[in-house]
């Protein structure tokens, strides 16, 4: 008789970890269609792709509604045709971002902050998004890496921020992940760390133990910006991650880009800042979109904007409007427009 060693009951039923997730995630428009009983419906991809590749988790997939072309977080991150337009205004660089790199990585445009390209990817790649003609590859990528712009930061006792962002910061494992932020924690006058995310959205199960006890420990204030544009993006396992976020005493924030299509209406954003708000994060920036040559398609006029902000006044509490901002090269802040 041959004996079957059976796993047991906690073994077999584990979800997946985040690395998972994000290694399993769909590679290619034409499957990403495929799996959402829309093979066919929608024109080719853009030549763009092959520059900026589709990049859905599946835990993003489950979100969105199959048979639905206009789905809001379908749009999000699907390419589309019109991504190959050239458009007059809109740039590679929209942002300044590399005028104003002070080392490989660092990005200081502000008065006391100063912010760290830490990894070049994403678990999503978003087709609005502000860098995706970003050069990662002349980012650093390990520990020592890191030096020439830390020292930059240790040089200049007025930084007192320094802001994590990618890519995604919290694309980086845990150890690593831990490692810079002694490395931040060394610098004296720093008294802040944030940390700009999407994954907490894309795949909560990014909010490990291993990251709450880490941002527990830190002597650093802790500010998590977040990026939901939409309600349907903010499940039970978001809100999940949000509060554990909220537990480990982080300043709990949230930015969003105003989207034709997927966001450009009252009752969408009426929504989206309730559910904030319930879930303990403030609503705090609609951005208008950044001019990155290949999005132009997702451009709302700002006059349309500053009505739907206006709009929002009269409906909500104030700590739950966010301030309509766009950021532009070469200036001390961003340009509040309403």
């Amino acid at each position: 008789m041959n004996i079957v060693a059976l796993e047991p009951e906690s073994v077999r039923t584990r979800p997946p970890s985040w690395q998972a997730i994000v290694k399993s995630a769909i590679r290619d428009s034409g499957q990403l269609l495929q799996r959402l009983d829309l093979a066919g419906h929608l024109p080719g991809s853009p030549t763009e792709e092959k520059n900026f590749p589709t990049f859905v988790p599946e835990t993003w997939l489950r979100r969105i509604q199959p048979g639905d072309p206009q789905d809001p977080l379908l749009l999000q991150v699907l390419p589309r045709l019109a991504e190959d337009a050239v458009v007059p205004g809109f740039v590679t660089d929209a942002v300044g971002d590399l005028e104003a790199e002070q080392a490989p990585g660092l990005i200081q445009k502000y008065h006391g902050r100063a912010l760290l390209i830490t990894s070049g990817a994403c678990a999503v790649h978003c087709r609005y998004c502000f860098r995706r003609h970003y050069p990662y590859g002349q980012a650093p990528v390990s520990m020592p890496q890191f030096d020439d712009a830390l020292e930059v930061v240790r040089q200049d006792t007025q930084i007192d921020e320094v802001i994590l962002s990618g890519g995604d910061p919290l694309m980086m494992v845990d150890n690593k992940l831990q490692q810079l932020i002694e490395m931040i924690e060394a610098i004296e006058h720093v008294r802040r760390l944030r940390i700009h995310t999407r994954l907490p959205v894309l795949i909560p199960q990014r909010v490990t133990s291993g990251l709450v006890g880490m941002l527990k420990k830190t002597r650093l204030a802790k500010i998590v910006v977040l990026h939901i544009n939409h309600p349907q993006e903010i499940d039970a396992d978001v809100r999940q991650a949000m509060l554990q976020l909220v537990e480990c005493h982080a300043l709990l924030l949230n930015q969003a880009v105003l989207l034709k299509g997927v966001n450009d209406d009252l009752e969408t954003l009426i929504t989206l800042s309730k559910q904030l708000v319930d879930s303990h994060c403030q609503p705090y920036y609609l951005h208008q979109l950044d001019r990155v040559a290949g999005v132009a398609h997702f451009e709302v006029p700002e006059a349309e904007g500053c009505k739907l902000i206006e709009q929002m006044r009269g409906r909500l509490p104030g700590y739950a409007v966010p301030r309509y901002v766009r950021e532009s090269p070469g200036e001390s802040s961003k340009t509040v427009i309403v």
